[in-house]
């Protein structure tokens, strides 16, 4: 039983949603594809990438949480940055992934899911600033931007004009995780990447709702960070699986976007706003 969806989006890019819900991105040259992201592992994701393409595969995560680095083990040549090892890791553990599966769709059906087992990450390539994947006629490059994780990377296509941004800004960026970067410092990180990006993209692919993001994301996430640090933030009280925070902006229960129909937002702890001195 392999109950992926998959979804066309240019002659070279494919979204495949897992049966939780997350999205990964298949990119395919004339050699070799790149699977970015492998979510959470219930079923077999690579049956699902075979289904596609029979050239060689390199899985890419843009981070190292649960719900997109966790079916990794399936594939041989795995793409990561170090500094989300401690995180990948921790959730790697078995109660972490089983209790997504608990609050999962997966969970009210009543599947019995193979769960992949967890991979090594000392196996993983490093994934840096400036590794660039050639895959025949078309390209990878590789931006760091720490905030969501320490090791978050974003992944820039050229020749499709488009951002794959995994979970490092969006519509409900999470900015909660005990080794991230201060918001000060998350908002550096993206002041200095968006010039490195402007004008080359026309689309943002993400792993969430419903997996697409407008092209101004970046500066609609930066606006908010400059807004929470001027104390403009409206501080929407937020628990998020055992976390507390505050969004800068009211939510739109249904689509999860911003309430006053702007871009970016930004779940935070009110205690991490600078970094230390």
């Amino acid at each position: 039983m392999n109950d992926f969806k998959i979804n066309s989006l240019t002659s070279r890019v494919t979204r495949i949603t897992a049966p939780c819900g997350e999205m990964m991105y298949l990119l395919e040259g004339s050699e070799k594809a790149a699977l970015i992201d492998s979510g959470l592992g219930f079923g077999s994701l690579l049956e699902a990438v075979r289904e596609l393409t029979q050239k060689p595969v390199i899985l890419l995560l843009t981070h190292g949480h649960v719900d997109h680095a966790m079916g990794a083990e399936e594939f041989g040549e795995v793409w990561m940055s170090p500094l989300d090892r401690e995180i990948f890791l921790r959730h790697s553990d078995l109660s972490v992934r089983k209790n997504e599966l608990a609050i999962s769709p997966l969970a009210k059906r009543g599947a019995d899911w193979t769960i992949q087992p967890a991979a090594d990450p000392d196996r993983f390539h490093p994934l840096e600033d400036g590794s660039r994947f050639d895959l025949g006629g078309v390209t990878l490059e590789t931006f760091p931007c720490p905030g969501h994780t320490p090791g978050s990377m974003v992944f820039l296509c050229p020749e499709e004009r488009i951002l794959f941004s995994g979970d490092a800004f969006s519509n409900s960026t999470l900015l909660l995780d005990p080794a991230a970067p201060t918001v000060e410092e998350y908002l550096e990180t993206l002041l200095a990447l968006a010039p490195r990006l402007a004008g080359r993209f026309d689309r943002v692919l993400e792993a969430h709702t419903t997996g697409e993001l407008p092209p101004d994301i970046l500066e609609g996430v930066i606006a908010v960070c400059r807004e929470v640090l001027r104390g403009e933030s409206q501080r929407i009280l937020c628990e998020f699986r055992g976390l507390s925070g505050v969004f800068a902006k009211k939510q739109d229960p249904v689509t999860l976007g911003r309430a006053d129909g702007g871009v970016g937002n930004l779940l935070y702890d009110e205690n991490r706003l600078y970094r230390k001195k």
